[in-house]
């Protein structure tokens, strides 16, 4: 794929992040349950992280210094933010309008499933085109944190449905997979 085809993508991915940890911040607000509020907050923290990695990578390209480590990037991507203060509130956000449609903390929660899976189809095309091992590395750790984003989403859905317990036991926990 072409560099700037590259940019490109990273752009898409910068924006759909930013509003993915706009969501997750109204939806702690409208959530009821606090061990909801405790999973979209966290998700909201690793939102604003990817928002700093993706600006890293295409600061680093634009320049021409390549493809660089996640770690790399972040450290990048915040001195980005801080330098030209990344959108972190875009001006309409057609999940956050959803949201406030449906209120509920399972609606909340299903609408979370749907953006992570379509950015779980997103990183994965693009790792479909990588060129270069850097490049592939770089989409792999970000392919796998929405996969364990959507991981988590699944477990809360069911957990709200109260379904994951066995015996009357639990299964698993939503809130120590995000410790």
């Amino acid at each position: 794929m072409k560099q700037s085809a590259i940019i490109e993508k990273l752009s898409v991915a910068l924006r759909t992040e930013v509003e993915g940890y706009n969501f997750y911040k109204q939806a702690v607000e409208l959530t009821s349950d606090e061990l909801g509020k405790n999973v979209f907050n966290h998700l909201a923290r690793e939102e604003l992280e990817h928002m700093d990695v993706i600006a890293g990578i295409a600061e680093s390209l634009k320049e021409g210094r390549g493809w660089m480590s996640y770690d790399e990037a972040l450290k990048t991507g915040l001195k980005v933010r801080g330098q030209k203060g990344l959108p972190v509130f875009p001006e309409k956000n057609e999940l956050v309008e959803r949201l406030r449609e449906g209120k509920t903390d399972i609606d909340a929660v299903k609408i979370a499933i749907e953006s992570e899976e379509r950015a779980v189809g997103f990183y994965s095309d693009m790792l479909k085109e990588a060129n270069s091992p850097d490049e592939k590395l770089f989409l792999t750790k970000l392919l796998d944190m929405e996969k364990a984003h959507l991981k988590i989403l699944r477990w809360e859905y069911e957990s709200l449905m109260q379904n994951g317990f066995w015996c009357d036991f639990m299964e698993y926990s939503v809130e120590k997979e995000t410790e």
